[in-house]
């Protein structure tokens, strides 16, 4: 199960279920993947494909949507 958070600008966010426990978030697009850590910081740590333009406009989504992220992330994994 990957559940969606929100999709905005091509890009869809959501998690996958029974992964590690660290926080972090998944997205995709036509053009590529890439899962960026949302704690102790938000940090890149993994791209597939994207150019650096489309990295910094995902992090500044992940910035924007920040509490909605970790909010959906408690709410999911119960913790």
């Amino acid at each position: 199960m990957s559940p969606t958070v929100f999709r905005e600008k091509g890009y869809r966010f959501f998690f996958f279920s029974r992964e590690e426990p660290r926080m972090h978030v998944h997205v995709i697009s036509g053009d590529g993947e890439a899962k960026f850590w949302l704690e102790p910081e938000l940090q890149l740590a993994r791209n597939y494909r994207y150019s650096r333009p489309q990295l910094k406009e995902i992090e500044s989504l992940i910035e924007v949507h920040y509490d909605e992220l970790t909010n959906a992330w408690k709410q999911h994994f119960g913790s």
